[in-house]
């Protein structure tokens, strides 16, 4: 009888990265809902879709939202499954958020602040995360299914 390794489990450190995508997804699937929602009602919905523009920038925006939770369900999918390809993709998704941050500190109409807050957080999630994921010994041996 041969006894084999077991794969390290997700823990410790790697539970950090992993409520990071969590809360993405929750926080990108209530966007979508509040994109959504906003066609619920008649005289919004004739005051959106009246107007060429503004269907535009909706529609955009809620297919944005809709990437980004597909995406972040998916990395959280093989994130669970301990796959190889998941450091890759984890980096990826990372400079995703920091390209969508960027975004909404240019182009959105929110407060300043907030905007700033967004950005700031994602680029330190970057900056600290991205190397952990290239260099850190527990990636490398948790992240091994094919």
């Amino acid at each position: 009888m041969t006894v084999t390794a077991a794969q390290p489990r997700i823990g410790g450190w790697l539970l950090l990265p992993l409520a990071w995508l969590i809360m993405t997804l929750l926080t990108s699937a209530l966007v979508m809902a509040m994109y959504l929602s906003v066609i619920s009602t008649a005289e919004v919905r004739h005051t959106l879709f009246s107007s060429h523009q503004f269907t535009l920038q909706w529609a955009l925006s809620l297919a944005t939202s809709a990437i980004v939770w597909v995406y972040s369900a998916w990395v959280t999918w093989i994130f669970c499954q301990r796959s190889r390809r998941l450091p890759r993709h984890y980096i990826i998704w990372l400079l995703l958020t920091v390209l969508l941050a960027l975004k909404t500190f240019a182009f959105s109409p929110v407060a300043d602040g907030a905007a700033v807050r967004t950005l700031l957080i994602s680029l330190l999630a970057a900056a600290v995360l991205v190397p952990y994921f290239k260099r850190s010994q527990r990636v490398k041996n948790t992240f091994t299914a094919p």
